[in-house]
């Protein structure tokens, strides 16, 4: 297992260790003096009663909003939610708890649970957080504290597998205004720029991540990465077996129907090409909400497979001769006002066999993502272990059984072939096949929605598609012959720090990340 690289001034490393293949990423907190958080939640419940005059600079949000009609802190949702109601609701289903969450920048949870009539107070801020303590918060540990303030208008959901909790996420706050750093006020940024053009960006992600077999006869610590939960052996191909399906309904079953009470619209499940690894496909919506549901699914799938006596790691590549995990980006831009999918053709327009496969607005977001797709490969792959998926070698260190990685190794677009980087597989949407299951959500969609939003704004043109060609075998071909790739062929970064020398000569980057 390897250890991250550092994303400068923005992404910092994780450590993969056998701890971290379980649950699919580890992150370690330095310990805080007894008896602080006592403190923070005696002085923010002060301040939220009034029992005592906040100090100068005080941490707490200014959201003096009506409990009745509380309002979405993604712009890109218009919807209120009445606070009470909420409560009431949530009481009436067994909710004895609330866990507003935000997350570190590799998308990992952090949280403090209050109980559920601390609801509005968790919504006005009242959970404060010291920075210095988690991976991406670039405080001192001598600053201010963050809070985290819930956001129930955009989603708030009672665990299936733990009903007396109710998950939200979070944003952070600092000093009375949207923490800069806080990976979903990144993406709400980006959103706010989206929703001033009139559009709405939404987002599907194809969820792939390993279920392995977890045994304590093994003892302690010992990773099973060649075990998956099936006893049958592995297979050449081993893509959309029935068999290893129906092995793994067990847990399978569980997590799809908690997924399916939480209103997330599944619609399709499969064993993937790897021994023990798993696709589990769900309905697309705007890109924050989406974020948010797959960090809260992460956490979700590793609760049920411990339920089930196993472990689920979302690690890009736990296995160094079976495919890797994805975790790719469907994307398109819709009318704010109409919701009217603005990737699609005009179906007035007459067909012809040298269309375009999106619409011109549609080809122009689309060469915004090529022009920066470097630096987002740097976010959307995020670990050293990312760049081991990332392999065209038919054979040897990294290859399949299958033959190949299924994974993108040149900077390009194309038709429904998997070997380009970008694929244009249906009507009205492209799908970034680069990003991976360690991927944090927020980032990524911040980062191709503000390059898409160039690409519209500076009406670019993303350059001839690469159609159906095997781009594995040119690559192959030209690195066979020591010439390294052909004529116009552009390699994607090859490991973590290629990709983050180009994220931080990207001046994109940094316009949408921010300084901090």
């Amino acid at each position: 297992a390897a250890r991250t690289l550092i994303l400068p001034r923005v992404l910092t490393g994780m450590r993969a260790s056998g701890s971290a293949l379980r649950r699919g990423f580890s992150v370690g907190l330095r310990p805080r003096a007894p008896g602080a958080d006592a403190m923070c939640r005696l002085a923010a419940h002060r301040r939220l009663s009034g029992g005592g005059a906040a100090p100068t600079g005080s941490v707490l949000p200014k959201l003096a909003h009506d409990a009745s009609a509380w309002p979405a802190l993604l712009p890109s949702h218009s919807a209120t939610v009445d606070l009470g109601a909420v409560e009431a609701d949530l009481r009436a289903k067994g909710v004895k708890y609330v866990m507003p969450s935000f997350v570190d920048m590799h998308g990992v949870p952090k949280a403090k649970m209050v109980p559920l009539d601390h609801l509005e107070h968790a919504c006005r801020g009242s959970e404060l957080f010291t920075g210095a303590a988690v991976d991406g918060v670039p405080q001192a540990v001598s600053d201010d504290e963050v809070c985290a303030v819930a956001d129930p208008a955009v989603l708030i959901a009672q665990l299936p597998y733990r009903r007396e909790v109710a998950y939200t996420p979070a944003s952070l706050w600092y000093h009375g205004a949207p923490f800069e750093a806080c990976s979903r006020n990144v993406y709400a940024r980006a959103a706010a720029e989206a929703k001033a053009l009139g559009f709405t960006f939404k987002v599907g992600i194809e969820a792939e991540f390993f279920v392995l077999r977890d045994s304590p006869a093994d003892g302690p610590g010992t990773m099973l990465a060649q075990r998956p939960v099936t006893p049958l052996h592995d297979l050449d191909k081993s893509c959309y077996d029935a068999t290893r399906l129906l092995d793994n309904m067990h847990w399978l079953d569980e997590l799809v129907s908690s997924m399916q009470e939480l209103g997330w619209g599944v619609y399709s499940f499969d064993h993937e090409d790897a021994a023990g690894q798993f696709e589990v496909d769900f309905d697309f919506c705007e890109a924050g909400l989406m974020a948010d549901r797959f960090n809260l699914l992460r956490t979700l799938a590793c609760a049920v497979a411990r339920r089930h006596g196993h472990y689920a790691t979302w690690m890009p590549k736990p296995m160094q001769a079976r495919t890797g995990s994805g975790a790719h980006l469907n994307c398109s831009l819709h009318d704010a006002a109409t919701g009217r999918n603005l990737f699609k053709l005009d179906p007035a327009q007459p067909a012809s066999a040298d269309a375009a496969p999106l619409s011109p607005l549609g080809m122009h977001f689309l060469a915004g993502v090529m022009r920066h797709l470097p630096a987002i490969v740097a976010v959307a792959c995020p670990t050293v272990n990312s760049y081991k998926r990332m392999v065209w070698t038919p054979q040897g260190p990294g290859a399949d059984t299958a033959g190949f990685s299924w994974a993108p190794v040149v900077a390009s677009y194309g038709s429904n072939n998997r070997t380009n980087a970008v694929r244009l597989p249906a009507p009205g949407r492209f799908e970034i096949r680069a990003s991976d299951s360690a991927l944090n959500p927020h980032l990524a969609s911040a980062l191709v929605l503000a390059a898409g939003l160039e690409g519209v704004r500076d009406k670019l043109d993303p350059g001839p598609s690469r159609g159906f060609d095997n781009l594995y075998a040119d690559v192959a071909a030209s690195a066979a012959g020591g010439a390294g790739p052909g004529p116009g062929v552009e390699l994607l970064p090859r490991t973590l720090g290629e990709a983050t020398e180009a994220f931080a000569s990207d001046p994109l980057a940094r316009t949408v990340f921010g300084e901090a």
